[in-house]
């Protein structure tokens, strides 16, 4: 398709005044794009990266307890995508907050990360209640996503009333400016509308690329819009059945990819090149879905490896057996949580772990007689892959 092809797709510009200056304020075209997206060239990724998804959900063929994997890899998400906006927390950071008897945990930045899952629990119950994807629920996920942290005063739960930009000390300088707050309801309700629109036929792999990229340049939030954003794409493929446990963890392609990522939305906006950024994005979802299946079939195999070597422990092994368990689902826990959680007392828990530890299966952290804090490293390593801070 020829460039002048796409002119269509280009949105318009609107004159913003910013403190008295004024600027030129990108206002997208609603979706699906015109002319239509071209999915001849992508078929094959589009079938690729259903493939991947179809596989990624089928763990449950590898154990029984996905929620073993959803536990760890919602939380590994939210890490990645709070990453991509400067947040310098580790999944470790995180873990240490979740867990209240651990000393020193850290707060700041790791509260963005706790707000993100939350966030995202509380849409997918409000889709499991029957609750439909719309404008209201994703104003409820952003309160709960901004409830802590630096962006707690930026109108949680509210699309902006005021002017933003991206990149750049002012709108005069900046490298995009998202549309006037006067059009941010009438923009965000033509995507909600195109969330539930069938006649297009647009598979809902790519529904999700489109409104994801529609979501950005809108920009309907003063600030977590990259974070909600990302958010879209997962509850929207959880919402359209593509995946029935949120287990894809795209944000680590993303983070990876980021500057290619940022790129490509601007060429979208710029030049209409959706084709370009749907190729990006499903090789995205095929690579991370693919590779999160082979970490699940990998920590799957550590369990049962360490399962064996319980198995020689004799009498001591049913505590062993059942802070290993504990274990599987909170990686990294002090003595004591590792305690209640398993169900028995501090005494008969410290030993179980003195066990596990001579074993290699976990390591003490802290070196310190009070405050034990035990981490199953070969697991905690696996899942920690890629969230490395940027």
């Amino acid at each position: 398709m020829a460039q002048e092809d796409f002119k269509p797709r280009i949105g318009d510009y609107a004159v913003s005044t910013v403190a008295g200056e004024r600027v030129n304020a990108y206002v997208p075209k609603p979706l699906p794009p015109i002319p239509p997206v071209d999915l001849t060239g992508l078929s094959g990724l589009v079938s690729d990266a259903m493939l991947a998804l179809g596989r990624l959900d089928g763990v449950r063929s590898i154990a029984p307890d996905t929620s073993l994997f959803l536990y760890m890899y919602v939380r590994k998400e939210a890490l990645l995508s709070s990453q991509i906006e400067g947040t310098q927390s580790s999944l470790s950071d995180l873990l240490l907050y979740e867990d209240d008897e651990a000393p020193g945990a850290p707060i700041d930045d790791v509260e963005e990360v706790s707000a993100y899952v939350a966030a995202l629990n509380h849409g997918l119950a409000r889709l499991a209640e029957g609750f439909p994807l719309s404008l209201r629920l994703l104003r409820e996920m952003h309160a709960i996503l901004l409830a802590t942290g630096r962006g707690s005063t930026k109108q949680p739960g509210e699309f902006r009333q005021s002017q933003n930009w991206i990149g750049g000390t002012r709108p005069g300088n900046a490298l995009f400016v998202p549309p006037p707050p006067g059009d941010v309801l009438d923009l965000m309700s033509d995507l909600e509308r195109f969330l539930h629109e069938e006649e297009s036929g647009l598979p809902p792999i790519v529904k999700a690329a489109l409104a994801h990229v529609q979501f950005e340049t809108i920009h309907p939030f003063l600030d977590g819009n990259g974070r909600l954003g990302r958010l879209l794409i997962t509850l929207y493929l959880c919402e359209q059945g593509v995946l029935e446990e949120p287990l894809l963890y795209l944000s680590l392609y993303l983070k990876t990819h980021r500057q290619t990522y940022y790129s490509f939305l601007q060429e979208v906006r710029e030049h209409g090149r959706w084709e370009t950024w749907l190729e990006f994005f499903l090789i995205g979802v095929r690579d991370v879905a693919g590779q999160a299946h082979e970490a699940a079939r990998a920590i799957s195999a550590i369990f049962e490896e360490d399962t064996a070597k319980i198995a020689d422990l004799g009498r001591a092994a049913t505590s062993a057996r059942a802070l290993h368990r504990t274990l599987q689902r909170r990686p990294l826990m002090t003595a004591t949580t590792a305690a209640g959680l398993s169900d028995m007392t501090f005494p008969t828990a410290m030993t179980g772990l003195q066990n596990l530890e001579k074993l290699g299966i976990v390591v003490e952290m802290t070196g310190k007689d009070r405050g034990r804090t035990f981490v199953y490293q070969r697991y905690l390593n696996l899942l920690s892959d890629g969230t490395e801070p940027i």
